[in-house]
């Protein structure tokens, strides 16, 4: 018998009280680079950003974000 799997999303936040996420989902994402820039890369804290972030965005967002950080065109406060 395999290991059970637990899955879970980012904890509701009374910031996004509406179905629709994605603002949530762009916030997280950049809070967790903004946690990054301070904490550095092996900062534990900034993981559960991350797990946040990876679980409400659409992979084909992050990809595109991840492309404007690193061309310096990303829209966002970081």
């Amino acid at each position: 018998m395999a290991d059970e799997i637990e899955l879970k999303t980012a904890p509701a936040d009374f910031r996004f009280p509406t179905t629709n996420q994605t603002r949530h989902c762009f916030t997280r994402y950049i809070e967790f680079h903004r946690c990054l820039a301070a904490k550095g890369e092996e900062s534990y804290e900034c993981a559960r950003f991350a797990k946040y972030y990876r679980s409400l965005c659409p992979g084909e967002w992050i990809e595109k974000w991840n492309e404007q950080r690193e061309n310096g065109t990303f829209p966002g406060p970081l």
